[in-house]
């Protein structure tokens, strides 16, 4: 199986000092413990809203706040558990707020308000009347956490950096604690302690301050580019990592756990965490799946709506035939090959009848409709938070059954045989990562490269989990099994007169 020994973890990207604009959602999860045993219910999109949804905190056991999109602009949304509603706090104009959270011991609620004009403050908000004012003139703060009604511990946003700032607002000081830190901030359950993300030397790591003394202390070192953690009320420190809930014992642990994993197709990544007064309940943000972004770009073609179809994309999307073969690039070329696109002049309809979703990869295998006949195609969407590539493959080649091939080395990969997995290539063999970079020219680097990789790994094991057959391709999902790891990927092969001559990968 023409799969690339070398197996490496993704690290989630994160933006520090701006509240990115990103497609997200917020979830809500039930948490049941059971002797330290996690169990998560079935997680519920409470958001589910087009746009930015983000910063979730609890108000209270019953209620939700976080940042969300409406008109345009962001305010703060109130989502009630019980009766699955949500109202909002606010509606101001030329501006949005950000990161809300109750002031300790009263009703209100604070939040990071960003002007239009660029102008960042800590705003306070009636809870009942939506009526604000400023809370801190001169410093513009990234995120805070309430330590009393009158002292906060909050990151301000100083050149390229966050520093940790204590502000107390009775008698109105602050004092820098430390230079350099992350977003997370938290009260530590049963304790005086606020949690925070110390980020000097180039090392992250989860520590203890108290926002009198000013004490602080190491706690548990951050993995990745993990930049979010919330706490349980037994003291335990949790983390998303991709799709995965991780968590680390304060009292007794020595290392981090893996406690949950979600469906990663549905729920890519995990962050901003935040957990019910009572514990009973988990609330994160994760990004939009990708493959929704594209299933609106097929329903948007299908109805003909050209301005929705080409917002899909990214404005500088490119657009190629397999593998590499520039057709255009660009929103106003996109516009002028599809200019026909209207409700009453459209040719065809497109069907996905088969798709394979992979990190930010979505390959669709539609049925082109229209103009007196029936095509095949293969889609390729590379997508960010828009489509940032298309690349089409068509059908073309001769071979009667490119499936049997295929099958037979993915025999041979299973059963480690390095002669009966080469026989099936041909003797000018290629792969390619996608979409041309070549990474093995010819089977004598190939061999020796596998006949390695299978003497090392005996638990070796590949499974199909999806495949699409497009003329003399076949394009396999696969979940592979190797000393102990289990990765996925995409291989594209291409048959010629019985053997497979390429394949390229997608990861």
């Amino acid at each position: 199986m023409s799969r690339l020994p070398i197996i490496s973890l993704l690290a989630l990207f994160f933006c520090l000092q701006c509240y990115s604009q990103s497609s997200t959602e917020v979830f809500l999860a039930d948490l049941e413990w059971n002797e330290g045993t996690l169990k998560i219910g079935e997680p519920k999109n409470i958001s589910n809203n087009e746009g930015y949804d983000n910063q979730p905190s609890f108000y209270d056991d019953d209620r939700i706040l976080f940042a969300s999109t409406r008109n345009g602009q962001t305010d703060i949304a109130l989502y009630n558990i019980d009766s699955d509603s949500k109202s909002w706090i606010n509606d101001t104009p030329n501006g949005g707020e950000y990161s809300p959270l109750r002031i300790q011991g009263t009703e209100d609620i604070s939040a990071i308000r960003l002007d239009d004009d660029g102008l960042q403050r800590l705003y306070k908000y009636d809870f009942e009347t939506g009526n604000h004012k400023e809370l801190i003139a001169d410093l513009k703060v990234g995120y805070h956490v309430w330590y009393s009604d009158h002292i906060l511990v909050c990151t301000v946003l100083i050149e390229n950096r966050m520093d940790l700032v204590v502000v107390n607002l009775q008698d109105n000081t602050r004092y820098t604690l430390q230079k350099n830190v992350g977003r997370s901030l938290h009260r530590i359950p049963q304790t005086e302690m606020i949690s925070y993300i110390s980020k000097e030397n180039d090392t992250a790591m989860v520590k203890s301050m108290h926002p009198i003394s000013g004490a602080t202390r190491n706690i548990v070192g951050l993995f990745g580019s993990v930049e979010d953690v919330v706490w349980t009320d037994s003291g335990m420190v949790l983390a998303g990592f991709r799709n995965s809930l991780l968590g680390f014992d304060y009292a007794n642990g020595q290392t981090w756990k893996l406690l949950h994993s979600f469906e990663e197709k549905e729920i890519p990544s995990l962050s901003r965490l935040a957990i019910s007064p009572n514990g009973k309940r988990m609330a994160f943000v994760t990004e939009d799946p990708k493959y929704k972004i594209v299933q609106k770009q097929v329903e948007s073609y299908n109805s003909g709506d050209l301005d929705t179809f080409v917002n899909c994309y990214s404005e500088n999307v490119l657009v190629q035939n397999f593998p590499a073969d520039t057709l255009y690039i660009g929103h106003q070329k996109m516009r002028e090959n599809y200019r026909n696109l209207s409700p009453d002049n459209k040719k065809y309809d497109v069907e996905v009848v088969n798709r394979i979703t992979l990190g930010n990869f979505v390959i669709d295998h539609e049925k082109v409709t229209g103009d007196g006949s029936i095509s095949k195609q293969v889609a390729i969407y590379e997508v960010s938070y828009r489509i940032s590539s298309m690349t089409f493959i068509f059908e073309k080649g001769s071979e009667s059954n490119p499936e049997s091939i295929v099958q037979d080395q993915l025999d041979a990969y299973n059963k480690r045989d390095i002669d009966a997995f080469m026989a099936t290539y041909t003797d000018t063999v290629k792969l390619y990562n996608f979409p041309k970079n070549l990474s093995t020219d010819g089977p004598e680097d190939m061999r020796k490269s596998y006949t390695e990789f299978f003497t090392s790994t005996p638990d070796l094991k590949c499974e199909i989990k999806n495949r699409i057959v497009i003329g003399n391709k076949v394009i396999d999902e696969e979940q592979v099994t190797a000393n102990g790891n289990m990765f996925s990927a995409v291989a594209i092969y291409e048959v010629e007169n019985g053997k497979i001559a390429k394949v390229t990968f997608l990861r």
